[in-house]
């Protein structure tokens, strides 16, 4: 305690000689009056010039250059965290995405070469992302998935794929309606897939189309990829909260008790198949979704073929782990308020919303209509026609839960991942024919 003691005496007396030092200038008491005029006349001058570097150091400060849009991104991001920690909503993604927003909204001097920005040309947000921008890290993506994924229900029970591609109504209808608002072609094809419910097939189509850099009719099309990325997961994230009021309003409870027929078993043979004849026929139908495809369909035959599980345990975990993290924290420092918050971001989060609900809609209607045409016994629970969005396992995990509650004995989750993965497979497709047409 008494070293404590000295050395704080020690310090106190030196520091209040350099501020005696400083303000009186002892050192130079012995010059003559006319050089200690000139010392008072230098010392004001370094006082001013340090009120300067105070003054410029507060301007480059997140105080100074603080908005309320960075406020409300800021509770945005937190929300999200909130969201995945305490409800447990798709926290892999949320996480990522809510603390990138956090990054991107610590507001800084913008256009003074700090290179800290996400829009920055050379900080290293940037760089990373660029794997959005060009579209690199969706594939990858669905490689992982596709390494994840067994196709054994959809291939067991294969007209299932039609719930799949009924869902996907929601990206044309939400199309439709982007045109009506005023958006681009392009811009307007970005938006729609936003309901495939597909957060990296929405990145990858955005980065073709709206991307801050092609031309449509000699006008630049808006860059939208941050708020379409933005909006199409967290839409994801929230399958449990907007799904089953939509399946409770569109099916009675007699529907909701339909025991489906169990799934056969799937020999080996057939899933080794499945991937190479699935890349070759949607390939052939859409060239464009090749990069989204073909990555899915190989992840799935690294998995299925059983000589190279070292691949797709690599593919699976370490590489999907790593590409999620960078794909969620660089679309969500992409959400910079100064960037972000406008009236075009409001109009998507609006049309997200409509296409999800009309794509989860869609997959129960087709469901129903098709019951029309199946015998007793053959018939479809319409609660599957709602895992028709591409949110893989979430929707299959939602109709599951809802067809549990009307009854504890009727297992749909099997069933309902048939239409889930058919879903992923139809909003590839749906992107490729929109890139097709409108790039």
């Amino acid at each position: 305690m008494n070293n404590w003691k000295k050395l704080l005496t020690i310090f106190g007396a030196v520091a209040i000689i350099a501020i005696i030092s400083q303000s009186f200038g002892l050192a130079d008491l012995k010059h003559t009056d006319k050089n200690a005029s000139k010392e008072i006349t230098t010392t004001q001058t370094q006082t001013e010039s340090n009120t300067d570097g105070v003054a410029k150091f507060f301007s480059y400060t997140g105080f100074k250059n603080i908005s309320s849009g960075h406020l409300v991104m800021i509770f945005v991001g937190l929300f999200f965290i909130f969201l995945a920690i305490k409800y447990d909503y798709e926290p892999l993604l949320l996480i990522p995405i809510g603390f990138g927003v956090l990054i991107g909204n610590i507001p800084f001097l913008e256009d003074a070469g700090l290179q800290l920005g996400i829009y920055e040309k050379g900080s290293v947000l940037n760089y990373l992302y660029k794997g959005v921008t060009l579209g690199i890290y969706p594939p990858l993506i669905f490689l992982g998935i596709g390494a994840m994924t067994d196709f054994s229900s959809l291939i067991s029970n294969p007209k299932l794929m039609l719930l799949g591609a009924a869902a996907q109504i929601g990206i044309f209808i939400t199309f439709l309606g982007s045109l009506l608002l005023g958006f681009l072609p392009p811009e307007a094809g970005a938006i729609g897939i936003i309901g495939g419910a597909d957060g990296p097939t929405a990145i990858f189509l955005s980065s073709k189309l709206a991307n801050g850099v092609n031309l449509y009719d000699g006008q630049v099309v808006k860059n939208l990829i941050g708020p379409i990325a933005i909006a199409a997961y967290s839409y994801m994230a929230l399958v449990p909260v907007i799904q089953p009021p939509i399946m409770r309003l569109l099916t009675n409870s007699k529907e909701r008790i339909i025991k489906m027929k169990p799934p056969r078993v799937v020999p080996r043979f057939e899933k080794i198949l499945f991937p190479i004849i699935g890349f070759l026929l949607t390939a052939f139908i859409s060239p464009s979704s090749i990069p989204l495809l073909g990555m899915l369909f190989f992840g799935n035959l690294l998995k299925e073929s059983g000589v190279t599980k070292r691949l797709a345990e690599t593919a699976r975990t370490s590489m999907i782990d790593i590409v999620t993290i960078l794909l969620g924290v660089t679309v969500g420092a992409s959400t910079q308020a100064t960037v972000f918050l406008n009236t075009s971001s409001l109009m998507i989060f609006g049309l997200g919303a409509a296409s999800f609900i009309v794509a989860t809609a869609g997959g129960i209607l087709f469901a129903k209509v098709m019951n029309l045409f199946l015998k007793e016994g053959s018939k479809i629970n319409p609660l599957v026609g709602a895992a028709g969005v591409s949110a893989v396992p979430d929707s299959a995990r939602v109709v599951q839960t809802e067809g549990l509650k009307y009854d504890p004995n009727n297992h749909l989750l099997m069933h309902a991942m048939a239409p889930n993965v058919s879903g992923v497979i139809g909003s590839a497709v749906a992107a490729g024919i929109l890139l097709s047409f409108l790039l």
